[in-house]
Parts: C-alpha cells; sequence; structure tokens
C-alpha cells in the first residue's frame, strides 16, 4: 500500500513538536519537503510557554506572524513530557482504587518486584538503591467490594452495589478526583466493572475521571493490570487539562489542521483518546525519535538501526531489527510496571546537562542531571555544578558565540573555573584534563548502553547503523559509536530536533488486545495442532472490528487502514513472552506452525542458540491487533548545497583519543556536498546543533540532507 503524500506547496505546513526535559523541539516542513528546525528551553512550570516560543522562532525565521504559519498547518503532532514529569514528581491527581475484596494490597505489594523495578543492571546488587516507590494511592483511598468472576468469566458472586456506593461516598469525601477500578478476571467478565462505572457518575457526577482495568488493560496478570489502570487514572486529568489548554491556544491562534499527540506504542492519536488513555504517553517523547528513525531508515533502505538520542537529561536508546521497532510487552515506568506494548527505550542518565562530580577520588558523570533550569554552568542561569556540556565548551567541541543559532552566548570562563575548581584541583590535574575525562567517561557510559542492547542480546552491532540526533548526540556520537565499532554513523537532517520530527512522520495508531491463555501439550512434537485456529480467528477478527471502529472515529478512510496481527508467546511455566508477529488472513496449520517456529528462532535470537526447548510446551497468553491509519507527510526535499563561497574557519578542538589540541576546519552543515566527502578531523555546524567528526573518519551528506560518518 503507497503511503499518503502531503499536499505540496509551501502554503502548506506538517508541524513536530517534542517537549524534552531542557528543550522544546520543533520541526516544521512544508509541502515540497523543506525542512527548519529550532528549539527553545522547555518551561517546567508551563510546558505550553515552551511550545508556543519554538513556533514563534520559526515563524519569525518564516517572515510571518504566528497566526499566518498555524493557519497554514495541516498536521500537527505532539510528544510530550507531560504524563512523564507528572508521575516522576508525583504530581498527579488524587486518586481512589476500587478493587475485589480481599485484594486491596495487590498495588502495595507488587508482586514482590517493585524494590528494583527499573534499576540498572549495575545497582541490582547495592541493596542499600532498594527501595519500593512513593505509593500513587496511600492505603486508605484503596476501597475493597464484594464481588467474583472466575478464570471463564463466571459471575461466583454478585457485585454489591450498596457497598460500591458506599466506598465511592468514602473516597469522594477523602477529596478524591480521579477513579481506578480493577477487579478479578474482568478482563473475561466486564460486567461487574461497568456497573461501578455507572454508580461513580451517579455519586461522583459525569465530569470525574474513571479508569476501567477491562478497558485499560484487558490482560491477565491482576498486578500490572491494577497498575497500569492506576497509573492512567492518576495521569489522566493532569495530562487532559495540559492538552485542552494547548489545543485551545494553538486553535485560538490559528490552528485548523488536525492535532494529534504522540503515544509510546509507535504512532499518533487524538487529543481525546490521548486524555483517555494517558498512560500511554509515558515514554512519549523517546518514542519519536525512534519513529522518526523508522520513518527514516525505510527511505534509506537501513533494516538494523540503533537508533541513540543523546538530549540534556538522558540517553535514550532503541533498536529496529529487520525494518521492525522492537516492542516491549510490559515497561517499567517511575518503578510500577505497565501492561501495554510500548517501543523498547533504554534509558541512561547520560546527557549534556549530566552532571560530573568527585567522589572518593574517583571521577564520575551522572546520572542527576542540571536540567534545563538551572542548567549548565556555562548558560549563566544560576547553575553551579559542572555538566558534559560545560566540558564540551571548554574543549572547545561547542562554538560559546553560536549556541542556539547565537541566541544563547555561553561563558567559557565560568565553565574553566568550575571545572578546576570542582574537579581537577580535587584530582590534582588540569582543567583540560579533568573536561576531557568528563567527556571520554560519558562516551563510554554510552557505548557500554548500547553494547549491552546489542551484543548482550546475542547481535552484531557491525551489522548496525548508528543513528544519532538529540542536542549533544552528533558531538558524541563518533566517541560512542567507535567504541561500540560501528561502521557507519548517520546523523538526520532533523538531529536537532528528531522526536520532534517522529511526531510529525507518525501515522494514528490504535491497539486492542485481548488475553487467551491457549496452551499446548508438552511433548507434543507438532505443537501447533493443539491450538484452535478458529477460535484464534475469531478473536483476531473482533479485535480487528474494534480498531477499524476507532480509525473511523479518526477520520480514516479504509484504504489508509492497515492492521497487524500479533501474538504474546512463552513456554509452559515461564513467566515472561515474546511478541511474535502473525500474518493476516485465515489461520490454517501453517500459519500456526509459523507462529511456533518464529518464537523459537525469536527465543533462540534473544537468549541463545540451543535455548528453547519445544518439548515444553507453548502457551499463548495475549492476542494484539495493531491499527494503523497512515496520514498525509510530505518526502524531504533533496539537498541543495549552499553557493556563497563562507571563509575557511578552524578552531583549536581538544582532541580526547590523541590527547593534544588539534587545528579543526569548521564546515558549515549547509555547504557540504554528496560528492565531496570531508576528512576528519572536522566540526560539521548547524545554528541548532554541532558534530564532531574525529581523526581518521570522513563526513559526507546524502541526497536530502543526512550526514554520514564512515570510516
Amino acid at each position: 500500500m503507497s503511503e499518503p503524500t502531503g499536499n505540496s506547496g509551501t502554503d502548506c505546513l506538517y508541524v513536530g513538536v517534542d517537549t524534552g526535559g531542557t528543550f522544546t523541539d520543533l520541526v516544521v516542513m512544508d509541502g515540497d519537503g523543506n525542512v527548519v528546525t529550532n528549539k527553545a528551553p522547555t518551561t517546567p512550570h508551563s510546558l505550553e510557554e515552551g511550545v508556543f516560543a519554538a513556533l514563534s522562532l520559526v515563524a519569525d525565521e518564516r517572515g510571518e506572524t504566528l497566526e499566518q504559519m498555524l493557519g497554514k498547518v495541516a498536521g500537527f503532532g505532539h510528544g510530550t513530557t507531560q504524563a512523564t514529569n507528572a508521575l516522576i514528581e508525583r504530581h498527579g491527581a488524587r486518586t481512589g482504587l476500587i478493587t475485589t475484596r480481599g485484594f486491596g494490597d495487590t498495588l502495595i505489594i507488587q508482586r514482590l518486584m517493585g524494590s528494583t523495578a527499573g534499576m540498572p543492571t549495575e545497582l541490582l546488587s547495592e541493596f542499600r538503591n532498594r527501595r519500593y516507590p512513593t505509593p500513587l494511592i496511600p492505603r486508605q483511598l484503596i476501597a475493597e467490594v464484594p464481588e467474583r468472576v472466575d478464570q471463564g468469566g463466571n459471575i461466583l458472586l454478585p457485585l454489591d452495589e450498596s457497598a460500591v456506593r458506599a466506598a465511592v461516598e468514602r473516597l469522594r469525601a477523602a477529596g478524591v478526583e480521579a477513579y481506578a477500578v480493577s477487579l478479578l478476571w474482568s478482563f473475561r467478565n466486564p460486567a461487574h466493572e461497568r456497573r461501578i462505572g455507572q454508580i461513580i457518575r451517579e455519586v461522583a457526577g459525569d465530569g470525574v475521571y474513571i479508569s476501567l482495568s477491562s478497558d485499560i488493560s484487558p490482560v491477565l496478570g491482576e498486578y500490572e493490570r491494577t497498575a497500569t489502570t492506576v497509573l492512567n487514572s492518576y495521569l489522566g486529568p493532569t495530562v487532559e487539562r495540559y492538552l485542552e489548554r494547548l489545543e485551545a491556544s494553538l486553535r485560538a491562534r490559528g490552528l485548523t489542521g488536525r492535532f494529534s499527540v504522540l503515544n509510546s506504542i509507535g504512532g499518533v492519536m487524538s487529543a481525546r483518546d490521548a486524555a483517555a488513555r494517558s498512560v500511554l504517553l509515558l515514554a512519549s517523547g523517546p518514542t519519536g525519535g525512534v519513529i522518526g528513525s523508522h520513518h527514516l531508515a525505510r527511505e534509506l533502505g537501513h533494516t538494523h538501526v540503533i537508533t541513540s538520542d543523546m538530549g540534556g537529561t538522558s540517553f535514550d536508546v532503541g533498536l529496529i531489527v529487520d525494518g521492525r521497532p522492537v516492542v516491549s510487552g510490559i515497561t517499567e515506568v517511575g518503578r510500577y510496571h505497565v501492561n501495554a506494548p510500548m517501543v523498547d527505550i533504554t534509558a541512561i542518565g547520560a546527557g549534556g546537562g549530566s552532571i560530573a562530580t568527585v567522589v572518593s577520588g574517583e571521577l564520575r558523570v551522572g546520572p542527576e542531571s542540571a536540567g534545563a533550569f538551572p542548567g549548565p554552568v556555562c548558560y549563566r542561569r544560576g547553575g553551579q555544578r559542572v555538566t558534559v556540556t560545560d566540558a564540551d565548551l571548554v574543549l572547545g567541541v561547542i562554538d560559546p558565540d553560536t549556541f542556539l543559532g547565537g541566541r544563547m552566548h555561553l561563558d567559557r570562563e565560568a565553565a574553566e573555573q568550575a571545572i578546576r575548581e570542582q574537579i581537577a584541583e580535587p584530582l590534582g590535574i588540569g582543567v583540560i584534563e579533568a573536561a576531557a575525562g568528563i567527556r571520554y567517561i560519558v562516551d563510554a557510559k554510552m557505548a557500554d548502553t548500547l553494547r549491552q542492547l546489542t551484543v548482550g542480546r546475542g547481535m552484531d552491532p557491525r551489522d548496525f547503523v548508528l543513528y544519532a540526533y538529540g542536542g549533544a548526540g552528533p558531538m558524541h556520537c563518533a566517541g560512542f559509536g567507535g567504541d561500540l565499532g560501528v561502521a557507519q554513523i548517520l546523523v538526520p537532517a532533523t538531529s536537532m530536533a528528531h522526536s520532534a520530527y517522529g511526531a510529525l512522520a507518525s501515522d494514528l495508531h490504535h491497539t486492542a488486545e485481548r488475553s487467551q491463555g491457549m496452551r499446548t501439550i508438552p511433548g507434543n512434537p507438532e505443537p501447533w495442532t493443539d491450538l484452535p485456529a478458529e477460535a484464534v480467528l475469531l478473536v483476531f477478527e473482533e479485535l480487528e472490528a474494534q480498531c477499524r471502529e476507532r480509525l473511523r472515529a479518526d477520520g480514516v478512510a479504509e484504504a489508509d487502514m492497515v492492521l497487524t496481527r500479533s501474538v504474546d508467546v512463552r513456554y509452559r511455566s515461564q513467566t515472561h513472552e515474546l511478541i511474535i508477529p502473525l500474518p493476516s488472513g485465515p489461520l490454517g496449520p501453517a500459519a500456526l506452525r509459523g507462529l511456533v517456529e518464529d518464537f523459537e528462532q525469536t527465543y533462540e535470537d534473544n537468549y541463545g542458540k540451543g535455548a528453547g526447548f519445544r518439548e515444553a510446551g507453548f502457551e499463548l497468553t495475549l492476542l494484539r491487533v495493531d491499527a494503523v491509519g497512515r496520514t498525509p507527510k510530505p518526502a524531504f526535499a533533496p539537498h541543495t548545497a549552499s553557493t556563497g563561497a563562507a571563509a575557511p574557519r578552524t578552531r583549536p578542538v581538544y582532541d580526547v583519543t590523541a590527547a593534544r589540541w588539534i587545528d579543526t576546519p569548521v564546515v558549515p552543515w549547509e555547504s557540504l556536498r554528496p560528492d565531496a566527502p570531508v576528512d576528519g578531523p572536522a566540526i560539521v555546524e548547524h545554528p541548532t546543533t554541532t558534530v564532531h567528526v574525529p581523526a581518521q573518519r570522513k563526513v559526507t551528506v546524502d541526497a536530502v540532507g543526512n550526514l554520514l560518518i564512515t570510516l
């Protein structure tokens, strides 16, 4: 199926915005594929202020008012950290939970996994770092009601409606503004949950926020389903208010095109759906970079890609294998387990704002970050602690006069003084040696993370192309990419705002899923013969009907709908599944055999050759349909090198590997040509980013303006 293309011309615009921890990034493409990027500092107290600041910068660059520019926008995609911030800072809604009598502690116990959830592997042995998360819902706001449904969906104990009313009255009196309902086996029979939802509205009013687990996470796993439902209610009102404010402000300033929100699955959704399923926004921003890379990789023919986003606060990494982003069925967020498919992203505290310290005579970098405010010392916003950006400035990688296109002058002397006092003198070394140590350590940490995700999973990083983006990624990619051993690094033309490009390029996306629990008989050499093909097909057809209905509600034509099936499969007696694609159409023995064999191959790809054990039998735990509604988007315009003959420039840059200063040519990005590679060392400058190319590497530009760094 061909992908819809956007309207041509410079008066039809497509906008992507990503609100990060430090900067709010913006990409604007016109109908002819010409790209403008910019960024403004993120404003944590009011995220929409940062969005409008970035929009105003591009409008000024285009020589028009903000209202004039917004009036030309056909599609506006937004990736936001609003949900993530609310969870981390515990600024969500006051939420009450209603659950089956006897199971009120499920969320608190967390299947004994809460103390280690989300911890890096290297810290698991340090028991002093293990702790349970601050409860999203205190025990007094958890209500238990008499009812019971069994695993077959049969009602064993009718719902006690008077107990429900009393519970809702008590929660309302305690100031609850959002309700989560999670009953045992409700995904088999949602009748009791739906009745509780009706009673909540009768007692607390129609405007109250309600999440039912049978709607939000209709899957097996009582703790994960409860946690996902609670998170949805906890975040929902905050996300809803923010999106309503932002969309209303955009409409008031002239936006008439589609407004959509990037989710964590790999697509966008309407603001209405995003508010109703706010838990899907928990990795919205980083997902944008992976999806933008996926879109670009399809255009360039790259099937194996490592995506790396080094921003101001974190280093976010994803994988594209065989042309598909790697997806995880359960994600750990804020020390809770979210039972929803999300693009698998690994994050560590390594960004431009990562703080460098000396602890017991050792230099450490991250995970703590200076963020956007106060930021690095060189920002002159009150930041007092040394960061990676301060080190890059002192080493000459960053030009203090051209940062953010010259809108922000950086204070090199302040950065040097801070490094001298906080790092160099405690270690008994020079300022440059200390700055080089900071850069070397952060690059090594990022390379180690990439190595764990590739070599640690049985994959050879030399088979991948490394995509590097984010505010700091292009400055460091040759360092951590070279350490990893990749042969080719691509810095996208939208690298300085690549997650925002992902929001712009993403299609509408919905997911429908259902737990099933179908098992094969252990010891059967042909286990697919134990699977009920007709029953599996019936469930998929029902899920596909749900997805088509949602896409129609979004205004998607039948010709632009693409539905794909997948199954969560595991060996019997195991607790973790792998997501295995399944072809569309009729299901027969051949398709089910292919499902089993694909699982076995994927299992050995992940855990090592010979790890599979067919004799154990198989279990299909979840059937899923992903629905994509393709949206118009322009292709990139051909890159045209600037014709102006800029005076050659150089500046001294410290080479960390060679441990010496090198007078390094500075090349404007727009001056590069596909037929004229530049030998390293070199600095490639763009108004909103800097690319460092070390010695022994070459840099060139492809037909649409992406940078290619090769050996």
